[in-house]
């Protein structure tokens, strides 16, 4: 079984390193002409899903706009994450969960367990409590062949004063939250190859504010969300990541499906054109 850091690095060479973020909000929904509901939720996805399948690798579900819509929309993501590991996309589930013991070994088990109705290839993970709390998860993933993505250097603003916050005790006394956040991650990791545990750090963000090195990332998947909508451009992805570029999944999600879905399939590809010249250059 290959681990999900190999097959990351081979949709990386095989279809490029830009992810499409399904995330169904309410105003894309009208622009689609769909009702604010589980059966738009499910059109818009699943045309998100077959556009990705045409033109990249990998797909991130933003979980919360399915859950607003309770049992209806939960059960159109279970759809939807079967369609596209169907499909062959790497899928990421958006989820952000966390917490200890019992708790964060069964959101692993929803989210990682082969055959689960919900199983993605990999997970976004909080550590608040350290990443030593989400150790089960990690275990999990290892031996399920999936991945997680660990909360480090959000692009939110309001989330800076905490991740920039410098650690008191421990191995990283001295360094910010994000950047022991970093190193723990890049400790599991320990090989040449691409690991199996990410991190996210958002294409916002200034690594040398959060006293983040890239030296620390080499062996590390980076989630960078922000791109497009957000201000980040994909075209200076090299300059942002540096020599850990191409450990980079680039998401993209509302300058995408804001082409709607006639023209959603061209604007993708325009977008991982953008990225492939970026990266060639």
């Amino acid at each position: 079984m290959r681990s999900f850091g190999e097959r990351l690095a081979a949709v990386f060479a095989d279809r490029g390193q830009l992810c499409l973020g399904i995330d169904p909000h309410a105003f894309l929904l009208e622009a689609w002409g769909l009702p604010d509901s589980a059966a738009g939720v499910r059109e818009l996805s699943m045309r998100a899903v077959d556009a990705a399948a045409a033109t990249i690798g990998i797909v991130k579900p933003q979980v919360a706009f399915f859950e607003r819509h309770g049992s209806a929309g939960y059960a159109v993501l279970e759809e939807v994450l079967a369609v596209a590991r169907a499909a062959g996309l790497i899928v990421i589930a958006d989820v952000k969960r966390g917490d200890v013991g019992s708790t964060v070994a069964a959101y692993g088990e929803a989210w990682l367990t082969p055959g689960s109705p919900l199983e993605a290839d990999a997970m976004t993970i909080s550590a608040y409590q350290g990443v030593g709390s989400i150790v089960q998860p990690i275990t999990l993933s290892r031996a399920a062949g999936k991945g997680l993505f660990v909360l480090a250097a959000t692009s939110n603003p309001e989330a800076v004063s905490t991740q920039t916050a410098v650690i008191g005790a421990g191995d990283f006394a001295g360094s910010t939250v994000a950047a022991g956040i970093v190193g723990e991650v890049e400790r599991l990791n320990e090989a040449s190859a691409l690991g199996s545990v990410g991190v996210v750090i958002g294409s916002t963000v200034n690594l040398n504010d959060y006293g983040v090195q890239r030296s620390a990332l080499s062996g590390t998947p980076i989630l960078a969300p922000g791109f497009g909508e957000q201000g980040a451009l994909l075209s200076d992805l090299p300059q942002l990541y540096g020599s850990v570029s191409g450990n980079v999944v680039a998401n993209v999600g509302r300058s995408v499906l804001r082409s709607g879905a006639d023209g959603i399939v061209a604007e993708l590809g325009r977008h991982a054109d953008e990225l492939r010249e970026a990266l060639a250059s």
